[in-house]
């Protein structure tokens, strides 16, 4: 039975990244693609007329995973369950498919992948999903604390060496250690907080619990009409 054009064309991305991996985007031709594949030139450029291309479509599987965490992260309050969810979710994301290895393919390659436009692409999509975790915090501090938080996640994918780790474990290492980045961005304890909010001078709201406004307010109120000035 003939292969469909779908099938050859998902082959050509596997084995195409496979090789890019190994030697790098920059030594790889589209001959030596061939070859692994055993299939002539002429049938490779029905499906991609470059390299560029085959990047290219990799990196939209990619982004088309994170148009989605991104939709559903705009869709929610911006509380910590939240954030915690955005990681959670694009941890899930990296876990799919060919995307422990996509992701080990900008590792290696990160100059060449600047001079597509696919990598800028990746690039805004980051700052984006930095931007939804921060949730309205603009220090410095949150701004690098974010975008750690999403680098350790697909980081974990050829960073973390230690021999005989499961997928999974190397997932859960990540999102520990991507919690504690989160947490700290705004470190008060209660989750029914809605961002951006004004910080106290003193930071006395994040060594103290938060009370209602309404319950403050009736307070504050009966205080002024019953206790006598001293």
């Amino acid at each position: 039975m003939q292969e469909s054009t779908g099938g050859t064309r998902e082959r050509i991305k596997t084995v195409a990244l496979e090789l890019f991996t190994e030697q790098g985007y920059e030594k790889t031709s589209l001959r030596e693609i061939a070859e692994r594949l055993d299939v002539t030139k002429a049938a490779l450029y029905y499906h991609f007329k470059s390299k560029d291309e085959i990047v290219n479509s990799f990196v939209e599987d990619h982004l088309d995973r994170l148009d989605d965490l991104v939709a559903w992260a705009e869709a929610q309050p911006a509380t910590l369950t939240t954030r915690r969810g955005i990681i959670s979710r694009y941890a899930d994301t990296m876990l799919a498919g060919r995307q422990p290895s996509v992701m080990r393919f900008f590792e290696q390659n990160q100059t060449a992948l600047r001079s597509l436009a696919a990598g800028q692409r990746i690039r805004e999509q980051m700052y984006q999903l930095a931007d939804l975790l921060c949730g309205g915090a603009t220090s410095p501090e949150a701004q690098l604390r974010a975008l750690l938080a999403l680098f350790s996640v697909h980081s974990s994918w050829f960073g973390v060496r230690a021999p005989g780790l499961t997928d999974q474990e190397r997932k859960e290492v990540a999102l520990k250690v991507a919690d504690e980045l989160i947490a700290a961005i705004d470190p008060r304890p209660t989750d029914d907080l809605r961002w951006p909010q004004p910080r106290t001078q003193a930071g006395s709201e994040s060594r103290s619990p938060r009370r209602s406004t309404s319950a403050a307010g009736d307070q504050s109120s009966s205080g002024a009409r019953m206790n006598p000035r001293r």
